[in-house]
């Protein structure tokens, strides 16, 4: 078990089930889309956010990139830490069908692939330390955004580097920066080339 100030916010009550094996937090849901209309559990994701910051973990599929980005906008963002998870094919056990997109949600994540995301974002248990951001001047400068091969290069870096594709591009950004120290992204990025250069 790992013990976890922030309150942790996923979309459903099995993602909230499976994190509470390993996991020793508050464990709130929006109840997938729900959060839209729920403004009680709008506000106090809004509360939570200011007193003690959250911890968002939601399935790498486009339904959890809105959430994503619909909870960024009710809260203020310094209080924030996205955890990314790999995009997995397949489907939960207690599911007929795999989801629209067909990757795994985080209820059918295995635990070390969960705390290894956490571990990416900076959550060891220990309080999250600031850093130096990377901007958009930074995706600029290597062709990630604003280019006319920009999309393209994006979903290889995202490749390469093991974030959820088919991101907008400032989703994009909020994930490197959740993953990265802006020294570690330069470094990565480093190395994408390079292997680009290979192929």
């Amino acid at each position: 078990m790992i013990t976890l100030d922030s309150i942790v916010i996923v979309e459903g009550k099995y993602d909230k089930i499976t994190l509470e094996n390993f996991i020793d937090a508050t464990i709130i849901t929006t109840n997938g889309f729900g959060i839209y209309k729920d403004k009680d559990r709008r506000d106090l994701i809004k509360r939570l956010c200011k007193e003690k910051g959250v911890i968002v973990i939601t399935d790498s599929d486009s339904a959890g990139a809105q959430i994503r980005s619909f909870i960024k906008s009710i809260c203020n963002t310094e209080r924030i830490v996205n955890v990314y998870l790999p995009q997995i094919p397949g489907k939960e056990k207690r599911k007929t069908k795999p989801s629209k997109q067909g990757y795994l949600g985080v209820e059918g994540m295995n635990m070390e692939t969960i705390l290894a995301a956490l571990e990416k974002s900076g959550i060891t248990g220990k309080p999250f330390e600031a850093k130096e951001k990377i901007s958009k001047i930074d995706l600029y400068k290597f062709g990630l955004s604003g280019g006319e091969n920009s999309k393209s290069f994006r979903v290889s870096f995202s490749e390469f580097a093991g974030i959820p594709k088919g991101i907008s591009s400032n989703a994009f950004l909020d994930a490197l920066n959740s993953i990265f120290t802006r020294e570690d992204f330069l470094e990565e990025v480093s190395k994408w080339r390079q292997a680009q250069v290979k192929n």
